[in-house]
C-alpha cells in the first residue's frame, strides 16, 4: 500500500468537526448505570501450569458481568513471585479475535505487569479463539460485526463492547493481587477503538495506549478506503438505499472522535501512514481531539501492523514511566 492519506504535515493539524449527537453523554451515562445494576461479583479460577503451559506467571480464568448481565471472559495473567498490589493494564483485542490462549498474553507480565486480557463478544477466530457468545440479536446485517444492530444507537453492537470494556476494568479491580489506582488500557485496530471508549467512560485510569483505533472519524473512513471492516458498511447501504443518515446517527454514537474529546488520561497513540485498515487521517482525528496529555508515534512506511514490537517496547516504556 503506497501512501493514500494526507501528508503528515496536513495530519498533524487535522482536526475535522464533530458529528456528535446532542445525547451523547446521557447515552452512555444511562448504559453505564443499566449495565452496573445487572453486575455480579466476577469469578477468578486459577488455572495451573499444567494446563496454561507457562510456570512463570499466575493465570485466572475470569468470567465478569458485561452489558445486560452477559457474562464476558477474560484472563487475568501475573508475573509470579511479587509481593504487594500489581499495577494492571486491561487488553482490548482487534476485531474478529478473541482473549486466545494465556500463554499469548505474557509480554506484560514480562515486564512487571498484570494483564487482563478481555475476550469481545461474538468474535473469536484463527490464532485468537474466543469463548464468549454475544446473546444479543439484531436486525440483518451484513457479515461481521460493524453492521450488527446498525438500525438504533441502543441496539448497536459496539454499545454492548463498550459497556462490556468499562466493567472489564471494573473486573480487573476487583482483584485482590490488583492495585485499583494503576489500571492502564490498551489495544491495537478494534482494539485500540475499545481502549479509545474506556479512556472516556471510565474513571481514574493511569494510562491508555492507543495504536491506530478502528471506529475513529468512520464517515471519512468509509470514504477513503475499501478496505475491511469499513467495506462492510458500504455493503449494507449498497442495499439499504436511504439508510444513509440513520446509519451514520447510529455510528455517531460510537466514533473515537467523539470519545476522544471527552478522554483526559494520558495517553500515547500510534500510526501507520501506509495503514488501509484505520487511515491515518481517522487517527489523527482521534488524537487531534484528545482532550488529555498525549503523544503519537508515526510509522512513515508500515500499514496496519504498525509499529510492531518497536511500538511494543515504546509502550512498556511509557507505561513503566507512569508506575
Amino acid at each position: 500500500m503506497a501512501h493514500f492519506d494526507l501528508p503528515l504535515s496536513a495530519l498533524e493539524t487535522f482536526r475535522p468537526d464533530r458529528d456528535e449527537p446532542a445525547d451523547f453523554d446521557a447515552f452512555w451515562a444511562d448504559t453505564l448505570a443499566e449495565a452496573r445494576g445487572l453486575t455480579w461479583e466476577p469469578r477468578f479460577t486459577p488455572v495451573g501450569p499444567v494446563d496454561s503451559g507457562v510456570t512463570g506467571v499466575d493465570v485466572d480464568d475470569v468470567e465478569f458481568a458485561g452489558f445486560g448481565g452477559h457474562p464476558i471472559r477474560a484472563w487475568l495473567v501475573r508475573p509470579r513471585g511479587v509481593d504487594g498490589p500489581l499495577p494492571c493494564v486491561v487488553q482490548y483485542i482487534g476485531y474478529n479475535s478473541g482473549r486466545g490462549l494465556a500463554h499469548q498474553h505474557t509480554l506484560l507480565p514480562a515486564a512487571g505487569f498484570a494483564v487482563l486480557v478481555m475476550d469481545t463478544r461474538g468474535q473469536g477466530s484463527g490464532a485468537l479463539p474466543g469463548a464468549t457468545p454475544d446473546p444479543v440479536g439484531s436486525a440483518p446485517h451484513t457479515a461481521g460485526r460493524l453492521t450488527d444492530g446498525i438500525d438504533d444507537p441502543a441496539h448497536a453492537y459496539y454499545r454492548r463492547v463498550f459497556c462490556d470494556a468499562v466493567l472489564a476494568i471494573d473486573a480487573a479491580r476487583a482483584h485482590p493481587a490488583i492495585d485499583g489506582a494503576r489500571v492502564s488500557v490498551w489495544g491495537g485496530s478494534q482494539g485500540g477503538g475499545i481502549a479509545l471508549a474506556a479512556a472516556a467512560l471510565s474513571d481514574g485510569l493511569r494510562f491508555a495506549a492507543i495504536d491506530f483505533p478502528f471506529l475513529s472519524g468512520i464517515r471519512r473512513a468509509v470514504s477513503i478506503t475499501d478496505a475491511a471492516p469499513y467495506s462492510e458498511l458500504v455493503t449494507y447501504l449498497q442495499t439499504r438505499r436511504g439508510d444513509e443518515e440513520q446509519v451514520f446517527r447510529t455510528l455517531s454514537y460510537l466514533d473515537g472522535v467523539n470519545f476522544a474529546a471527552r478522554a483526559r488520561v494520558p495517553a500515547l497513540f500510534s500510526v501507520g501512514l501506509m495503514d488501509a485498515v484505520c487511515p491515518p487521517s481517522t487517527v489523527f482525528a482521534a488524537y487531534n481531539h484528545y482532550a488529555g496529555e498525549k503523544g503519537i508515534r508515526v510509522y512513515s512506511y508500515n500499514g496496519h501492523e504498525g509499529g510492531g514490537p518497536v511500538h511494543q517496547r515504546e509502550m512498556l516504556r511509557a507505561l513503566a514511566a507512569r508506575g
